[in-house]
């Protein structure tokens, strides 16, 4: 009797075990399957050549592409969203964003409250005024006269710096184009932006402006996080990733495919 029972208890126990081996890798299956975390990255979606809609109304720009790059090198799935930009940072701080990709330019304030990527574009202020002006070429030559700027940028923060004694009259916008326009029309004397952004502007829309002097200063931008725990693993794996695309020269070739130009190499050594 005995000898008859012992095989049936092997066979009970082998089952059992195929049974654990196969939950196990079940689940462990399941976990490798789990879709991509996704990053919600907030842009206005009206800073051209950076982030705007096509002719087909598809989003569309530098960082739109630089940020798809980073979700295909980090496995992240990348959702955009849109908004004017004085409210992003609002956004980011409610946590409803991720990050801000618009030309975020670092400086020690925003150092102090967020988590920020490696650089990843180095440029420089500008000022652009209509093109048969030729008394706007600094911040000293703008006293007594309108500026245009984007509505909680550092380009206001510029501006507002330097005019201590409330000498300028600083128009503000939540969209550049429509600054462009009274700037054409002499309804403001000038405005301040990305000299990039601005040069784009020249070229494409046919209005009458030009750079009004040399570039202001030199900036760098980077992506803003909220600075806790879990976003210092996904800043560094961000990081990563951009180390990686100006290894193989990814990040160059998107630069050159909305700019015709390098602007992701530091301007000073």
């Amino acid at each position: 009797m005995k000898s008859n029972k012992l095989p049936l208890i092997i066979i009970l126990i082998a089952v059992a075990l195929g049974s654990i081996m196969f939950f196990s890798t079940k689940d462990k299956s399941s976990t490798a399957s789990e879709p991509a975390e996704v990053i919600k990255v907030g842009m206005s979606g009206s800073y051209k050549p950076y982030t705007y809609l096509d002719e087909k109304g598809e989003l569309t720009g530098f960082d739109v592409d630089v940020w798809k790059e980073i979700g295909k090198r980090t496995g992240h799935e990348i959702e955009f969203v849109t908004s004017d930009f004085s409210g992003l940072f609002g956004m980011l701080d409610s946590a409803k964003l991720d990050t801000i990709a618009n030309q975020i330019t670092v400086t020690p304030e925003r150092e102090q409250k967020y988590l920020f990527t490696r650089p990843y574009v180095y440029y420089g202020a500008q000022l652009i005024s209509k093109d048969d002006r030729n008394d706007i070429i600094d911040l000293e030559s703008l006293k007594g006269k309108k500026v245009a700027v984007g509505l909680g940028t550092n380009y206001e923060t510029i501006i507002r710096e330097f005019d201590k004694n409330s000498e300028i009259e600083i128009i503000t916008y939540d969209s550049g184009s429509g600054s462009y326009q009274d700037v054409a029309i002499g309804r403001v004397d000038a405005a301040m932006n990305d000299r990039l952004a601005l040069q784009s502007v020249i070229n494409e829309s046919g209005l009458p402006l030009k750079l009004a002097g040399p570039p202001i200063n030199e900036m760098q931008n980077a992506f803003p996080f909220l600075n806790n725990e879990e976003n210092k693993e996904l800043v560094a794996q961000i990081d990563s990733a951009i180390d990686s695309m100006y290894e193989d020269g990814t990040i160059k070739e998107i630069s050159m495919k909305y700019f015709d130009m390098d602007i992701t190499e530091k301007v000073l050594n």
